[in-house]
């Protein structure tokens, strides 16, 4: 066999133990690190993060779209609400919402007994509240008489039937509560990538029942709550598939999403729930080597980069940015083990903010990811622009070296562009203008959804939630829908 060959022999397939072990392994050596991460309730039992869940619905369109195909299951709420969202804005969502909440009240009026018990939590309302927004990890608690001067819900009187509590947390410099779910009943989940806001961005989500729920009341509960008092029996989680909602009436059924897509809602697959608490020191070192740029080691973090680094054949990312120097030196290491890199992120989306936060941006990571890739390749000459989408020729490469290098994998980065070209708020007519959605996939194996961009924000300083799923049905029927709903949504940037 010729030198070299013997590493493409195709390597066993993923499976939960290979990212686990050694994932718990790394955390437990960096255990004093985050101990004094908030919250930190998983760092003496690691193994509690891994789970399992029904994963019934993945939903996408616009944000709008989105929680439009949520808020039918809130509107069928019997015993409590949570709901966390990172930015909180006056929008159609809102509206929406909003009347949903009138609709839950009512409800509960009618019904009588105890209220429906509400909470929401968010971070970011605007420049002004995040500037003097109070200091404490506990968060500022908003009273009723500011749910509709402040918030734009409702009147206190609108709601009597609710329990309602409203919290916001943010802490300065950088440090934004990311987290978007929403549990009903504390039996099934929502994880949206949307925020109750005005854009018109790609979104997704998925719905889960089953004990991973269970972990995201933990998460609200070691966080968020004010309150852990003892709540009804019917607040338990179920260990089974939930059922669909009864249909609202024609008046207040809201319109669908782009599409509802049945995952594997009778298949309890393999989970594991990945916490990333957020952190004040952005530890900016704008000399250093990306390659020697470590991001705090939170569960989400870990997890991914063990993710990257087991990859056999293919990796495929989209997120709305990505400028995370330890997630950049992973995907150039999976390239040079030979495994396909697609990458589909934003060429101009909140430039200022990674400017502010990263000190470059996704476009201009983008090109130094394509000319280190060039590298790779031996004796293959350079695009004639680096913006070219003209893939590198196979006949280029030299056969002698090729043996005793492996060549490295495909490279492809593509660039969200809107059907029909951008167009001025107000006029998008529901065409998604950014892709928000936040996805890994990772040998059409393990899908991993969730809050966490692949930007230096993310990694460094947010709160974020991702949730891992190694399951390939799921895997490829969420790759599939995203695809579908990217057919003529892309420009090519890099293929190679």
């Amino acid at each position: 066999m010729a030198p070299g060959l013997e590493q493409r022999t195709p390597p066993h397939p993923l499976d939960i133990d290979t990212i686990t072990k050694p994932w718990q392994s790394e955390l437990l050596a960096r255990r004093e690190e985050i101990r004094c991460d908030r919250p930190n309730y998983y760092v003496n039992d690691l193994s509690s993060l891994i789970t399992s869940s029904f994963a019934n619905t993945f939903i996408t369109g616009t944000g709008d779209d989105v929680f439009s195909a949520i808020l039918p299951h809130i509107a069928c709420a019997e015993s409590e609400i949570i709901f966390a969202t990172c930015f909180w804005a006056r929008s159609t969502s809102l509206a929406k919402l909003s009347h949903t909440l009138r609709l839950l009240s009512s409800k509960a009026l009618q019904q009588g007994g105890s209220k429906i018990r509400v909470r929401i939590g968010f971070s970011s309302l605007s420049v002004f509240q995040k500037l003097f927004h109070t200091s404490s990890i506990s968060g500022k608690i908003y009273p009723p008489d500011t749910w509709t001067k402040k918030l734009g819900l409702p009147s206190p009187s609108e709601l009597q039937g609710l329990d309602l509590e409203i919290k916001s947390i943010f802490l300065l410099p950088f440090s934004v509560m990311h987290p978007k779910f929403i549990i009903v009943d504390r039996k099934k989940v929502f994880l949206p990538s949307c925020n109750v806001s005005w854009e018109t961005w790609f979104e997704g989500c998925v719905e889960l029942s089953g004990p991973v729920v269970q972990k995201f009341v933990q998460f609200w509960e070691e966080f968020w709550s004010n309150d852990k008092r003892s709540l009804p029996d019917t607040l338990t989680t179920s260990s089974t598939p939930a059922s669909e909602p009864p249909q609202l009436s024609s008046s207040n059924t809201p319109r669908p999403a782009y599409s509802v897509i049945p995952l594997t809602p009778t298949t309890s697959i393999p989970t594991t729930f990945l916490p990333s608490p957020h952190h004040l020191i952005p530890r900016v070192r704008p000399f250093t080597s990306p390659s020697q740029t470590h991001a705090p080691p939170t569960p989400l973090n870990t997890f991914l980069l063990h993710l990257l680094s087991h990859a056999h054949h293919s990796i495929y990312i989209q997120t709305p940015n990505l400028t995370s120097p330890p997630v950049l030196t992973a995907l150039l290491r999976a390239l040079r083990r030979s495994v396909s890199v697609h990458i589909l992120t934003s060429s101009r989306l909140m430039i200022l903010e990674q400017l502010v936060t990263a000190g470059t941006t996704t476009a201009r990571c983008m090109r130094k990811l394509a000319k280190r890739y060039e590298a790779l390749v031996p004796l293959s000459p350079l695009p004639a622009s680096r913006d070219s989408a003209t893939p590198l020729r196979p006949d280029a490469y030299d056969e002698e070296a090729a043996l005793g290098t492996p060549a490295p994998g495909a490279l492809t980065i593509e660039f969200f562009e809107p059907r029909g070209g951008a167009r001025r708020p107000g006029g998008e007519r529901g065409e998604p203008q950014q892709s928000h959605l936040k996805l890994a996939v990772v040998d059409e194996l393990v899908a991993v959804l969730g809050s966490g961009n692949m930007d230096r924000a993310s990694w460094f300083t947010s709160q974020e939630l991702g949730v891992a799923f190694f399951d390939r049905e799921m895997a490829v029927k969420v790759r599939e829908a995203v695809g579908r709903e990217m057919e003529g949504r892309v420009r090519v940037f890099y293929k190679a």
